[in-house]
């Protein structure tokens, strides 16, 4: 029985990755895989998609299930045939890229979960309006998941009696959850590589002209809409929105003390990217000690959010841990099966996908090529593959943080394109960014009907976003 299951596994790694090897291979991964390799990614992705909308019930009973399947359908060959390479892959994903990324956006939900805005918001356009636009602009302060986790809760409050609030979570993915993070290496995880990997932590302020075109384009279609639909509200629902319904109760923030773990999350944050400590080895995988120290205190700062905040106040913000558990679970399968994407695209005209590569040559392309890419796969690495491919065309043979200061320095367009198209289009679908998950869980859990995955793609990225980036191509990088 056994020997049916090595060549059942024989097979599959046969099928899926190529010709098997009997020992590591000497070359880069990236350079051997075959375009097909990434078919369980795509097989997750279809998951993610299709299951709520064909078959919800068994989607929220087992979708840990299909995740693990399509995570072992790809790791279980691939680490069979490839050996010590691709167990490192696999380490290396884990240790240095997933873990300190659930680390994060769990500390940060825990921390904004315990915030609770107290008072009468009214779900007028107007008001909302004002809410979006506040997320917007601190979102690259304290990130967009802590500015994402803050905010979402008394926005849903606020338009809890609207019969149209659909599209109001959806702008504020758009908006909060991904634009907004734009303006620091604080806000979105592209930028915060970027930062580490030797871009100057005040360069993306040179970026506010292309943040403050979407953003403002966006938000006045929103405002627009959101106009609209108000109009078609029945009278009731628009006394309730006003606050006419119900007794006025002052504005207040419960929990104020959780900001004071945003600020040392901040600083965490500026730590492992100002700060160097040397490196350790973590099971053949090389960390930066300032990194492991930046987690640790980000531990710190969930565990006091968690025992510091009052259980009442977690209680009447309606938290939950579903919303985190799902982002962990989903992406933890993501994570698994992006490994050949992106090793073929680390491999550049080598690799299987170097049709792309070759194709990406202006900044335009890097700008279109870097977000359509940063919709569907892991925005972060998809934005480390397209600076080295712009350093490795423009500055081949230069250390990277000289190449990155010329780049600053001669061709910014580049790197402008590079940066906006990560953090914008990770709005473009649920998986192009943390926060749009969990947003878009919490919304569920509170009664809103979410669009599909594919729902939300046609009923309003294409109308909104797609319009909306090519009006920043034509006037930022034609």
């Amino acid at each position: 029985m056994r020997g049916k299951h090595i060549w059942l596994f024989g097979f599959l790694g046969q099928s899926l990755v190529g010709p098997a090897y009997a020992a590591a291979p000497t070359g880069e991964l990236g350079t051997q895989l075959p375009a097909w390799s990434a078919l369980p990614f795509a097989g997750i992705l279809l998951s993610i998609a299709l299951f709520p909308l064909l078959a919800p019930h068994f989607w929220h009973r087992h979708y840990p299930k299909v995740a693990a399947f399509w995570a072992l359908v790809l790791l279980i060959p691939f680490v069979l045939h490839y050996g010590s390479p691709a167990v490192h892959e696999v380490l290396h994903m884990a240790i240095a890229d997933y873990i300190p990324f659930i680390i994060l956006i769990g500390t940060l939900f825990t921390i904004g979960g315990g915030i609770y805005l107290r008072g009468s918001i009214q779900g007028t356009p107007l008001s909302n309006t004002v809410m979006l636009l506040i997320g917007t602009a601190i979102a690259s302060w304290i990130g967009t998941t802590g500015a994402a986790m803050v905010l979402i809760r008394p926005v849903l409050r606020a338009n809890k009696h609207r019969r149209f609030r659909v599209h109001t979570v959806v702008f504020f993915i758009f908006l909060v959850a991904n634009i907004g993070g734009s303006l620091t290496p604080l806000g979105d995880p592209p930028l915060f590589l970027g930062f580490l990997h030797g871009v100057p932590f005040f360069w993306t302020l040179t970026i506010w002209k292309e943040m403050l075109l979407v953003a403002g384009i966006v938000l006045g279609v929103y405002l627009v809409l959101d106009n609209v639909l108000y109009r078609r509200e029945s009278q009731q629902a628009q006394a309730a929105a006003r606050g006419e319904s119900a007794a006025k109760e002052p504005i207040r923030i419960e929990g104020w003390h959780n900001f004071f773990y945003l600020a040392g999350v901040l600083a965490a944050v500026i730590f492992s990217g100002t700060v160097h400590l040397g490196e350790i080895a973590i099971l053949g995988v090389h960390q930066h000690v300032e990194n492991l120290v930046r987690d640790a205190f980000l531990l710190l700062m969930f565990a006091l959010s968690w025992f510091t905040t009052p259980r009442r106040v977690r209680q009447e913000n309606e938290f939950s841990w579903e919303p985190i558990r799902e982002v962990a679970i989903l992406f933890a399968g993501i994570f698994a099966t992006i490994i050949p994407p992106l090793a073929m695209l680390r491999a550049g005209e080598e690799g299987a996908l170097a049709f792309l590569i070759r194709a990406v040559q202006t900044p335009a392309h890097f700008f279109w090529a870097t977000g359509v890419l940063s919709s569907f796969l892991d925005n972060a690495p998809t934005y480390l593959t397209f600076l080295s491919t712009a350093l490795g065309r423009l500055y081949p043979g230069v250390p990277e943080r000289q190449a990155i200061l010329q780049l600053i320095a001669e061709n910014h367009a580049y790197l402008q394109a590079i940066a906006t198209g990560a953090v914008f289009m990770g709005a473009n679908t649920y998986i192009g960014n943390a926060p749009n998950f969990m947003v878009r869980s919490i919304a569920e859990e509170q009664g809103v009907a979410m669009p599909s995955f594919f729902g939300y793609i046609l009923k309003y990225t294409v109308p909104v976003l797609i319009p909306t980036f090519l009006v920043v191509t034509w006037v930022f990088f034609a």
